[in-house]
């Protein structure tokens, strides 16, 4: 059965995207990661936010352009209140989390579904559908933007490590979500 995974880059101030969702920081910041490497094997479909989908890919207009650098192919489920009138080769639109979930793991073919998004990662969080977070590190500060995971009011999800492995353009760091 497929599992739900959230893989992120962080700066280690705890941001994904920097002030308005820019990602042009990450640029400097990606490299030989035999982790991420790996991972991309591993991933039979993403669940992306629709903000997440239509952002700031630092590597638009280049033959790294998509998930993982462009090295990652296959189906994509867009999370959005706003299906558009135009279909998106590989990309299917749906309109509720259970939905996409449902669908997502369905194309996976017991793979792992990789989330793509903040709100979309909690989303699945308090769903209690995620299992995993790999989280890369990189040496650097942002000062402000979007968060890693953000709860108003605070809460206390638990973490098991899992996994750690360092290479010189970031740390990884992979957890299961106790539940």
């Amino acid at each position: 059965m497929s599992k739900m995974l959230y893989s992120v880059t962080m700066s280690l101030d705890g941001f994904i995207a920097g002030p308005g969702g820019d990602m042009s920081w990450l640029a400097d910041h990606l490299g030989p990661n035999p982790t991420a490497d790996e991972l991309v094997g591993e991933i039979g479909a993403l669940l992306v936010g629709n903000r997440t989908f239509r952002g700031d890919d630092p590597n638009r207009g280049t033959d790294s352009e998509g998930a993982f650098g462009g090295r990652w192919t296959g189906p994509q489920f867009v999370l959005t209140h706003h299906i558009p009138d135009t279909p998106v080769p590989g990309v299917t639109f749906v309109g509720d989390l259970d939905g996409g979930v449902t669908a997502a793991k369905a194309a996976a073919g017991g793979k792992y579904v990789n989330i793509l998004g903040a709100h979309t990662a909690r989303q699945c969080l308090e769903a209690g559908v995620l299992d995993e977070i790999l989280v890369f590190v990189a040496p650097v500060m942002l000062g402000d933007g979007v968060r890693l995971f953000d709860h108003p009011g605070g809460t206390n999800i638990r973490l098991e490590r899992v996994g750690l492995a360092h290479t010189p353009h970031a740390t990884s760091i992979r957890f299961r979500v106790v539940r």
